[in-house]
């Protein structure tokens, strides 16, 4: 996270209204700007292909590939990426750039071979059972392998602070998808939704290409250090568990209501539940300003303190670590409810612009009675994940995952508990588990605030670890060091 910060301080020091505008668009550029992409190109092409005149069943079954491809290529990655980045972190650090290479290749092996076999059960039910065509069928999976692929690129290109060419390729390829959907079906006269998945693999397949053009071109040494990669998924295994947890706690809410009244199935394959998913992802674009405000203040205020800590603890003074400990944790107290104050009065402002706008284009009903407490319940989750991210920080693997075992839980208990409500009421299950994994977290910080001296200072070992038999645990007698002294002067 420490590539944005001085783009961002330059921005902000001007301290006018233009330029605050701008380090928000700035900021949003580089966090979300390829969500937004993707988004706009699937209109796009809805729009140029006028999809509408197509039948309905073609129209969901296209949206709901859609959904899952996104969905399971972000759940299928989770576990790895986690451990992948903290190992790249490891070598920039030691500036050990022949590791990258090999942890690339070693990664997407993982990656794209667990997604893969993950993927193809369903397929060919959706191709035996459901009977879709098995063109429509073949073009789904090679979308989700592509996908996975993208995600995971775009891990090294984060790390590597080059958030401006992930959002360039994202627009190349998403410019590319509507182009090769309006050829496919005006210059082939090829089914439209299918025009369009195949589009949308073209795209996603250039931004992969661009992606690892970048990687080579910036990493062109390999130290052929495979199992170390390997060894780091073994020592950091509650980063993969942590990771997993909280994704599948994103996403577990749906899951729950999926198997509701309220799911409709495409193909006897698909399954989803329209007016809760749809009031999901308004309550996520609602709330998900508050990403685009923590890298801002993190960046610019948090990073610096914890940096000047990190140098009292390599050589500074007791006096001096204590007080840049006291300082960086009273920055943590301050940007977090700096996060709470300005994402709450953004949020209000959105959520009062849906209420009002959303029904006069067609967005009501059922999506609005359930859109409130989602929204108020991702307004504390993404809180808490900023909490989680400063875990990270002080290397609290162990407070990280109890965190995200909470979050995921709590959201499975609560959302199982939330289907017996009235509709107001279906969000009840993420606000509690949001708020619950929130209370952790916070109180994880607390206990570290409290005990690390010892978490820094007393976590390492004297003796090297290995395997073998155990030696003697008497070290020292002091009889038979006094014998050998008499035994040497009679000599």
């Amino acid at each position: 996270m420490a590539g944005i910060g001085v783009k961002l301080n330059k921005i902000y020091n001007k301290n006018t209204l233009t330029t605050n505008l701008l380090g928000m668009g700035y900021s949003t550029v580089i966090t979300i700007a390829p969500m937004i992409m993707v988004i706009f190109a699937i209109v796009a092409m809805q729009l140029v292909l006028e999809i509408s005149k197509t039948g309905y069943a073609a129209r969901e079954l296209f949206a709901c590939t859609v959904l899952y491809i996104f969905i399971f290529s972000l759940l299928t990655a989770a576990p790895f990426n986690s451990v992948l980045s903290r190992y790249m972190s490891d070598v920039i650090y030691d500036e050990t750039f022949d590791d990258v290479l090999p942890c690339f290749y070693v990664g997407m092996i993982i990656n794209v071979g667990f997604s893969c076999l993950f993927g193809i059960p369903f397929c060919i039910r959706e191709y035996v059972a459901a009977q879709v065509p098995g063109a429509f069928v073949i073009a789904g999976y090679c979308g989700y392998v592509v996908l996975v692929l993208v995600f995971y690129e775009m891990l090294y290109l984060s790390i590597c602070k080059d958030y401006k060419k992930i959002s360039f390729f994202f627009f190349l390829g998403m410019v590319v998808t509507v182009g090769v959907s309006a050829l496919l079906v005006y210059g082939f006269h090829l089914e439209k939704t299918f025009s369009m998945l195949v589009s949308l693999d073209a795209g996603f397949l250039l931004i992969a290409s661009l992606e690892i053009a970048v990687i080579r071109n910036y990493f062109r040494g390999n130290s052929g250090e495979y199992k170390r990669v390997l060894h780091y998924f073994k020592l950091y295994w509650k980063l993969i568990v942590t990771n997993f947890l909280y994704i599948l706690g994103l996403f577990i809410h749906n899951f729950v209501f999926w198997s509701t009244e309220l799911k409709m199935v495409v193909a006897d394959t698909f399954v989803s539940a329209p007016s809760y998913d749809l009031a999901t992802c308004l309550a996520m674009f609602t709330n998900i300003s508050t990403s685009v405000i923590f890298i801002s203040r993190i960046e610019m205020h948090f990073h610096e303190r914890y940096k000047v800590y990190s140098e009292a603890v390599i050589g500074g003074r007791e006096m001096d670590i204590d007080l840049a400990k006291k300082r960086m944790f009273r920055q943590v107290s301050e940007e977090l409810l700096n996060l709470a104050r300005i994402q709450f009065i953004i949020s209000a402002v959105l959520f009062f612009l849906c209420i009002i706008l959303l029904p006069r284009f067609g967005f009501g009903g059922m999506v609005m009675k359930i859109y409130p407490c989602l929204a108020a319940g991702y307004f504390i989750l993404f809180i808490m994940y900023a909490a989680i991210i400063f875990l990270y920080y002080f290397n609290d693997l162990t407070g990280s995952l109890l965190t995200a075992l909470v979050f995921c839980l709590s959201t499975l208990g609560g959302s199982i508990v939330a289907v017996n409500l009235s509709e107001i009421w279906y969000g009840t299950g993420v606000f509690t588990g949001a708020f619950l994994g929130w209370c952790s977290a916070y109180c994880r910080l607390n206990w570290l605030e409290d005990h690390l001296d010892e978490h820094v200072f007393c976590r390492g070992n004297i003796l090297q670890a290995g395997h073998g038999k155990q030696p003697d645990s008497k070290v020292f007698d002091r009889y038979s060091l006094a014998l050998q002294q008499i035994e040497n002067e009679e000599e």
